[in-house]
């Protein structure tokens, strides 16, 4: 409606400018017929632009800080809950907390990527990179949570790849990142220990690991 009320008022300026003026008018007149034309003009201007930036303005209240925009993850299993299924311990707890779990079904869990990984100052010194292998490794963990649950017959014992098939890595992996990892069993043979499961690894909602991984359970280590 406004913007047809700015249209309507442009028109009409257009067709009162290319009218000829009559001689009599006086200078005073004049200068005072320019300054409303060109006032009208402007306050059209300033309307369109206000038009837009309603149009296209974020959902989010503009004046919430941004630390407080973003909520953080939900909490089904803490570390300490993790540490009582996994039997992983520093430098190789890859899990830092677990956001989602669907007994016999599937998991989701972060890693929490920091400068302080142990493998940084190696991989690499001058660009600091999650290695793929560490990726693969803690979506197998995130697997492990799901595996070892006694709701999908699992047990507290160990457990250790039987096979991994059709891993991709899409993007990097750096320091400052969360890794969202969803593991799914597809399917488990109880007589045998063995799951197969499909797994899939996240930053910011982008895919950077995907993978088939076969696992087992057992009593020796992994």
């Amino acid at each position: 409606m406004a913007a047809a009320t700015c249209n309507s008022l442009s028109l009409a300026l257009s067709h009162s400018s290319n009218k000829p003026r009559r001689l009599s008018q006086s200078p005073a007149s004049l200068s005072f017929s320019l300054h409303r034309s060109l006032s009208l003009q402007s306050n059209h201007r300033s309307n369109s632009i206000a038009c837009c930036s309603i149009n296209g303005q974020n959902n989010s209240d503009p004046d919430t800080p941004i630390e407080q925009k973003y909520p953080a993850f939900p909490a089904v299993m803490d570390i300490n809950q993790i540490r009582e299924i996994l039997p992983h311990r520093f430098p190789f707890l890859l899990v830092d907390r677990v956001i989602e779990y669907n007994p016999g079904v599937s998991a989701v869990a972060i890693k929490n990527v920091t400068i302080n990984d142990n493998f940084f100052p190696g991989h690499f010194p001058e660009r600091p990179i999650m290695p793929g292998v560490l990726m693969v490794e803690a979506m197998a963990q995130v697997g492990g949570l799901v595996m070892l649950q006694p709701e999908v017959g699992g047990s507290r014992e160990n457990f250790f790849f039987a096979g991994i098939d059709k891993v991709r890595f899409r993007k990097p992996v750096v320091a400052g990142d969360t890794l969202v990892m969803r593991m799914t069993l597809v399917k488990l043979q109880k007589r045998f220990g063995i799951a197969k499961m499909e797994g899939k690894a996240y930053v910011g909602g982008e895919v950077v690991c995907e993978g088939e991984f076969l696992m087992s359970t057992g009593t020796g280590t992994d």
